[in-house]
């Protein structure tokens, strides 16, 4: 009898939707995913319960605060046609909290404004609703904001944990991915900003963190779309443009046809800017009107007291008489772009998943530390990437960025009256560090001098707040109190961005030593 010929079947290629389909197998196993919802009812009550105090011009006319600002851009946009919605008319008046932020949060308060029309139509009335402060109000407006965190950012965690930890053959150790959302998730700056001060960072916030986790899955299409939605809605977000622009300019050069992927990514970026901008651009009229109201450089350089360069700096040199509004805007434009240069060039020169998160780093630092009109609130933008990154950095460099960040905006929540959710966030935050994995983290870089240094900084910070709460400032200096925060707090983050900067160009080493990668496909 002849032998049967064995057929030998050969192994399928290893295709994206395979891989996809491991990692999540696995995540479930591991129960992570257990571990992704355990952590999110939590963060999530933790929010609820932020959302309980104070906000933003409590009960303070005329124009009370950030709270009052929001509700106005649903009164506007759900009443009056769009055209009119960037524009000083009889029902429309800018002085009174107009509207400042590109369409996509004009739509999105529109959105928002339906169900709050729906469910109490006085709170968006035109004109008579100025300063609506009802209990069901209040209500309605915080579950805008909750249910945008859920929606939006809650989600691209999930995203950005599944692409990040999935890259790792063992799914990494499930106490560390653990706590790596809970970094995330757990930002107390943010919890206190959006669900306390009042506003939706979460979701600019949350589509760059949609496009951070499409670039390291390298769908660059997508996060090309994700990233200019992002800065529709805030164009705050432009603090990460440079890092984005350069690891994916980086990463087209090294495929087989880079005019091709540059023509592609561009065709993304100016369709999705031209489908949010599609209403206003009818007219050179309509678009610059609308463009004009992004940039208020009539604030001048720094906006109350912030821990950068040019407020620091103030107390020496009184930037705001001594030069003009237009040479402070063409020196700090210049001061950023020297900050930033460095990053994207090595991200140019060799772009890698850890290099690009660091250049969001630095890159936000850079606009945070010498931009110009810079707000406390703007600090949220480099502790996106710095939670990111929290499996990288040095434990204790992460837990003295987050406790310098919480009092460089003690003084703006003072103001709101969320001292209590801030102590109470503050202590949450450090014992998110003393955890199990984060103590892990912390142990790994540990030096004498770096104990001193955080003992000394912790300290220091106390004592910060229990001047600030307890003691009144001279007559003469009524801001005397601040300003030391401010000089406090500047220096910190000064340094930790030069040692983020060599934390980047050091990847470079790596490239250049080990195997060159090859061209994409």
């Amino acid at each position: 009898m002849e032998k049967e010929r064995k057929k030998v079947q050969k192994p399928k290629p290893e295709t994206e939707s395979n891989n996809l389909y491991d990692i999540s197998c696995l995540f479930f196993q591991k129960g992570i995913m257990g571990s992704f919802l355990l952590i999110s009812i939590f963060s999530l009550l933790l929010r609820v319960s932020v959302s309980l105090h104070s906000y933003s011009g409590a009960g303070s006319p005329p124009k009370f605060g950030d709270f009052e600002a929001q509700r106005h851009w649903m009164e506007i946009t759900t009443n009056l046609p769009i055209k009119d919605w960037y524009f000083n008319t009889t029902n429309n008046d800018l002085s009174y909290w107009g509207l400042d932020y590109p369409p996509l949060t004009a739509y999105q308060s529109y959105f928002h404004g339906l169900i709050l029309k729906y469910f109490d139509p006085n709170s968006v009335s035109l004109f008579t609703s100025r300063g609506y402060e009802t209990h069901f109000g209040k209500l309605l407006m915080r579950w805008t904001v909750l249910s945008s965190d859920l929606l939006i950012f809650f989600p691209a965690v999930l995203y950005f944990i599944f692409i990040y930890h999935g890259g790792n053959p063992s799914g990494g150790d499930k106490s560390d991915v653990a706590w790596h959302i809970a970094v995330i998730l757990i930002n107390p700056c943010l919890i206190l900003i959006d669900h306390g001060h009042f506003q939706f960072n979460c979701i600019s916030l949350g589509l760059t963190l949609g496009a951070v986790a499409a670039v390291l899955s390298r769908k660059n299409l997508l996060a090309c779309v994700l990233f200019c939605l992002s800065l529709n809605h805030k164009q705050m977000s432009a603090y990460y443009a440079p890092a984005f622009f350069s690891h994916l300019f980086g990463s087209c050069l090294r495929r087989k046809n880079p005019p091709l992927e540059v023509l592609k990514l561009g065709l993304a970026v100016l369709g999705t800017f031209a489908i949010v901008w599609w209403p206003y651009l009818h007219s050179r009229d309509a678009f610059f009107g609308v463009l004009s109201r992004l940039a208020p450089f009539e604030r001048g350089i720094y906006e109350d007291y912030v821990a950068n360069f040019w407020c620091s700096t103030s107390i020496l040199i009184k930037w705001k008489r001594l030069f003009t509004t237009d040479s402070l805007r063409f020196v700090s434009l210049v001061a950023t772009i020297l900050t930033f240069l460095p990053s994207m060039i090595q991200q140019i020169l060799a772009p890698s998943s850890k290099g690009f998160l660091y250049g969001l780093l630095n890159s936000s630092f850079a606009f945070y530390l010498f931009s110009f009109q810079v707000h406390e609130k703007s600090i949220l933008l480099p502790l996106l990437p710095a939670t990111l990154l929290a499996m990288e950095l040095p434990g204790v460099h992460s837990m003295l960025l987050m406790l310098c960040a919480l009092l460089s905006m003690f003084p703006l929540l003072c103001r709101d009256k969320l001292v209590v959710p801030y102590m109470a966030l503050y202590a949450s935050s450090i014992l998110l560090y003393l955890a199990p994995s984060g103590r892990r983290h912390i142990k790994k870089h540990l030096s004498r001098p770096m104990i001193t240094f955080s003992v000394v900084m912790i300290l220091c910070s106390l004592i910060f707040h229990i001047i600030y709460l307890t003691i009144r400032p001279p007559e003469k200096y009524p801001y005397l109190f601040e300003a030391m925060i401010m000089n406090f707090c500047f220096p910190h983050l000064l340094g930790f961005t030069v040692y983020t900067n060599a934390k980047q160009w050091m990847l470079s080493r790596e490239f250049t030593s080990g195997d060159k990668e090859k061209k994409l496909n």
